[in-house]
């Protein structure tokens, strides 16, 4: 089994994660999910690590999950139920680690993103992609619904939007993807990583426990009734407010200076 199917690099303050299996189009996976699990549960807990980025080799950003792989699993016994329940409750996982990671992480997609990959990007907190880069969820021509590559993208997308990409399991391009709010801007390939390494320190100057609170308040309301919602963030901003960045954060503004965060 081939090691290191995700590179790490850390500069500065900055986590660069990897995906690096050009062989198999970066797919996810059982040795993938792992290794890219493990990497992000590290870094949401390493002070060092305060903005993770995660990027791909080759031309596919990452083609979800391996076709040919699931297809081997195939038995007369189960017809591979075992497996793809592990399988795809791990990918489940892994996009729930995403979102409850206390690190903003950002997706820059420089090729074809496509079913679980299309998904990665979803679950990212934000999303930047190259002119060259495009988009599917092609279950649907394959007889296999993107069903759990679904959930990230409705979340993300409009309904329509999510719904058309779902049925019809066309590629889109970069201008498609950023005018449905799937990705955030896209760029020239080689300018793309300039821009996202600009945006990771640009977040990475802010209080870390601000953004810490505010990551987990931000997904946590989103599933609350409005009423349900306010209340909670109320909770939240008191909960902020009380911080001791939040105190030295106003204090600098005041005196218009910059704030020296306490973490």
């Amino acid at each position: 089994m081939k090691n290191n199917l995700v590179k790490s690099e850390l500069i500065n303050t900055i986590l660069h994660l990897t995906l690096n299996d050009q062989e198999h189009q970066n797919t996810l996976s059982d040795q993938m999910i792992i290794e890219l699990d493990s990497k992000f549960k590290e870094a949401s807990e390493d002070k060092k690590v305060k903005v993770i980025i995660l990027s791909s080799t080759g031309k596919v950003f990452c083609a979800g999950h391996n076709l040919k792989d699931l297809n081997s699993k195939r038995t007369e016994s189960d017809k591979g139920k075992g497996y793809y329940q592990k399988i795809f409750r791990s990918c489940s996982d892994l996009m729930i680690n995403i979102i409850e990671n206390r690190k903003p992480i950002i997706a820059a997609i420089d090729g074809i993103a496509t079913a679980a990959g299309c998904q990665l990007i979803a679950s990212c907190d934000l999303a930047y992609a190259s002119t060259r880069s495009q988009f599917a969820t092609p279950g649907v021509n394959i007889g296999l619904f993107c069903s759990t590559p679904m959930v990230a993208l409705s979340r993300t997308v409009s309904k329509k939007s999510a719904m058309e990409m779902l049925l019809t399991g066309e590629l889109i391009n970069a201008k498609k993807a950023y005018e449905i709010g799937l990705i955030n801007n896209f760029f020239n390939s080689e300018e793309l990583m300039n821009k996202v390494f600009e945006q990771a320190e640009k977040i990475g100057s802010k209080s870390m426990k601000t953004l810490k609170i505010g990551k987990k308040a931000f997904y946590k309301q989103r599933e609350m009734s409005l009423e349900d919602a306010y209340s909670y963030t109320s909770s939240v901003m008191l909960e902020n407010m009380l911080e001791k960045d939040s105190e030295e954060g106003i204090k600098a503004f005041l005196e218009k200076r910059k704030p020296n965060w306490e973490n």
